[in-house]
């Protein structure tokens, strides 16, 4: 069976988040973007535990399932072409600041949990390093090879995916915080770790220059803080949809392929001031030695400078990434197709009345025929689709936390 699924989101519990947040709305999203498999995300704040034990019951296969009058409610507000059966996997991402090799490190660990008494000892273990109640996301002074050791300690099962790996500030690999090598940040518990997350700003290609990634799983996930925005990156699995099941799929590097964004569009990754408003390429970033030439100031370095500073292959072998898709959020591709803003009401009513008509998001955008479409006279959203399956699209690329922008259609496109 082939599914998708979206492993790394977070709950109202974190900062910067939607109060819309709930298993509810998760569940409605999930089957309007075609995702079979989501994280529950925050798994170690106790007031989101609470709402997950209250609207989830586990199936016995390291997954939750909605409990019958959850599951019937949000089914009721959608149209029956998006039905689907929804499954949760407990998981939770850790943030570590820690000293190590004589800097502070600041790096983003997911950590994925089979059953809930795993997830109970896990939790118990965090309380007693830190405070875990005031956000979804705990912040923690341990490294992450104390994580994945915690989390082992849980549960045999359990593991741990380094998240966002090249965000500056954040990531395992990261500019700014992170390390060179895995072995550097988890020691000796490095062949522990299998996969390892792309984040907005990098996608398969990218990851599959360096050779010394090679064994690793490359999975992409949406770190969701709102629910419309579960989807924007997926991981297409093949076998089942279980917990032992994503587990082995990604541990011996057999997954189906994953729905990216185009790296342009992630908010790191070029080398960048924002206050300026000045972006680079690595070549020319380099050449001006990482500093802003308007201000003099320090440029924010992006994922392409330090993929391109780690790497050991000018380009990846296609045979790497065969199953990845870039993609656009549908609700971006409308705003261009219709002329207006994304948070538009129009663009709200043309996003429901296409999936009322044609299933799901991500199916749609990345593989379904587009004939229905042209066919129901959504001709230029089916011009633009084709285009961005095709990557022939304009792009202007993100820097210093500001997102870049992907166009689809030419200023003559008119069918």
């Amino acid at each position: 069976m082939r599914f998708l699924a979206d492993l790394h989101i977070h709950s109202r519990f974190s900062r910067a988040t939607s109060r819309d947040l709930d298993v509810p709305g998760l569940l409605t999203w999930a089957c309007r973007k075609g995702i079979s498999v989501v994280g529950t995300g925050d798994v170690t704040h106790p007031g989101w535990l609470a709402h997950l034990r209250e609207h989830l019951e586990e199936a016995g296969d390291g997954t939750l399932i909605p409990r019958p009058n959850v599951a019937a409610e949000a089914l009721s507000s959608l149209p029956a072409v998006l039905h689907r059966a929804v499954r949760f996997v407990f998981t939770g991402e850790v943030s570590s600041i820690f000293s190590s090799g004589g800097r502070v490190r600041k790096v983003h660990t997911l950590v994925l949990l089979p059953d809930l008494r795993a997830v109970e000892r896990f939790d118990a273990a965090l309380a007693a390093l830190g405070n875990v109640t005031s956000d979804g996301r705990p912040i923690l002074g341990v490294p992450p090879r104390r994580i994945l050791e915690l989390a082992m300690d849980a549960d045999p099962g359990a593991y741990v995916i380094p998240a966002h790996v090249w965000t500056p500030h954040f990531g395992l690999f990261g500019a700014r915080s992170g390390f060179d090598t895995i072995e550097d940040c988890f020691g000796d518990l490095a062949e522990k770790v299998f996969a390892l997350e792309t984040g907005l700003s990098s996608d398969i290609a990218m990851n599959r220059r360096w050779s010394a990634l090679d064994r690793f799983a490359m999975v992409s996930f949406s770190d969701a803080h709102s629910p419309s925005k579960l989807g924007r990156e997926a991981t297409i699995f093949e076998g089942d949809a279980t917990f032992a099941g994503m587990r082995e799929a990604m541990r011996q590097n057999r997954l189906a392929g994953t729905i990216e964004f185009f790296p342009e569009e992630g908010k790191y990754h070029l080398d960048g001031h924002r206050n300026c408003g000045f972006s680079a390429e690595p070549q020319v970033s380099r050449a001006l030695e990482g500093r802003c030439p308007r201000c003099g100031g320090v440029l924010t370095p992006g994922v392409l400078g330090r993929v391109d500073a780690l790497a050991d292959r000018d380009r990846a072998d296609p045979s790497f990434y065969l199953g990845q898709q870039r993609l656009v959020p549908l609700v971006e591709v409308l705003s261009e197709v219709l002329g207006v803003g994304p948070a538009s009401r129009k663009v709200a009513a043309a996003y429901e009345r296409v999936l009322s008509a044609h299933g799901p998001e991500l199916p749609l955008m990345a593989w379904e025929s587009l004939q229905p479409l042209r066919q129901s006279g959504e001709t230029r959203l089916a011009k633009a689709l084709e285009r961005i399956r095709a990557g022939h699209v304009t792009l202007t690329s993100g820097f210093d936390g500001e997102y870049g922008r992907v166009r689809a259609l030419d200023k003559g496109d008119q069918t």
